[in-house]
């Protein structure tokens, strides 16, 4: 096994000065631990969907009543606050499981050679998000679990998913001129797909901030629309949604599309399925803790989806090697 080099102190004050181009002179990762990185910042977005449905659904919003402490007295929960503190103050904990797995990508984008300055831009967009989004939800508990900025909270998360989605995707591709498999007609029809799911998504945040379940068992302020109407109306675009994923399943089989749109159109259509199942048997059963989490699960699986849609309606070649990318030491070499 080779000797780790000991650092200079030119060196420490390279890593100190710009500790990721300090990181790439010395490690270069292979394309499969780039795709992995950028897969687990999605798969943590994700989590952290389900986590703050566990937050919500078990009445812990307020568990930590605070911000950014968990109480005036304490960073963490205490054994006074109960369970519902240890909830609270646990989902809190995962962000930071989050921002590492955010790091992680961005760290090995940067060090993937060749250089490729869009994927570790969409590292660092997912990091302010993050970022962004830890002050919003520290907003949401100092007034008292707001729904319109719990509303917020879930679509700025929602962006982090397609952020991560698209960093995924690109990188397991190259970085030439994105060529289209399918004609306009077809990538219009997913547009619409797009944005007929982005109101379904904004609509399922309405029924949630009308709903009974405020996220803490105190009186919490709903928004003042009718919840059977708006979940009604969440029915219908989802619906919706379905008749265009299948419309866009048959056209992509008349004009003999290749298998990657054809198969990604496929999952999602059975996952809307498996989604609107779960809405409609946890409608009309009162709306039970367990169905609401899966739930949200489901509809943080189903955005994934329809943006992997969209992502195969194109291909780009592999990365020209020989890119120059920014300045860095030359890497060092172990006897």
């Amino acid at each position: 096994m080779g000797r780790v080099p000991n650092l200079t102190r030119a060196d420490a004050l390279a890593a100190l000065r710009n500790p990721l181009a300090f990181i790439a002179a010395r490690w270069t990762p292979d394309p499969r631990t780039v795709r992995r990185a950028a897969l687990s910042a999605l798969v943590m977005s994700v989590l952290i969907v389900v986590t703050g449905g566990a937050v919500r659904l078990t009445g812990s919003g307020l568990g930590c009543p605070t911000w950014p402490k968990c109480t005036d007295d304490s960073l963490t929960s205490t054994a006074e606050m109960g369970v519902h503190g240890a909830i609270e103050f646990g989902n809190r904990m995962l962000t930071y499981v989050l921002c590492a797995a955010v790091g992680w990508a961005i760290i090995a984008a940067r060090a993937a050679e060749p250089y490729r300055r869009g994927l570790t831009r969409l590292g660092w967009a997912q990091f302010w998000i993050v970022m962004s989004n830890a002050i919003l939800g520290g907003i949401v508990v100092l007034v008292g679990l707001n729904p319109y900025t719990v509303a917020a909270h879930f679509v700025a998360t929602s962006a982090l998913i397609a952020v991560a989605t698209v960093m995924w995707h690109r990188a397991r591709e190259g970085d030439g001129q994105p060529r289209p498999l399918v004609g306009s007609a077809v990538r219009q029809l997913v547009w619409f797909l797009v944005a007929a799911s982005v109101l379904l998504i904004l609509v399922g945040t309405v029924v949630t901030g009308a709903g009974p379940h405020a996220g803490d068992s105190s009186e919490v302020e709903r928004m003042p629309v009718d919840w059977e109407t708006v979940s009604k109306l969440h029915a219908v675009l989802a619906w919706i949604v379905v008749t265009l994923t299948f419309a866009l399943w048959f056209v992509l089989k008349a004009v003999d599309a290749p298998r990657g749109p054809l198969h990604r159109t496929r999952e999602l259509f059975l996952i809307l399925l498996a989604q609107g199942a779960i809405g409609y048997v946890q409608y009309f059963t009162d709306l039970p803790e367990i169905l609401v989490g899966l739930h949200m699960l489901g509809s943080a699986v189903m955005w994934i989806w329809v943006l992997r849609v969209v992502l195969s309606l194109r291909e780009r070649p592999q990365p020209v090697t020989g890119v120059p990318g920014p300045a860095v030491e030359p890497k060092l070499t172990t006897a």
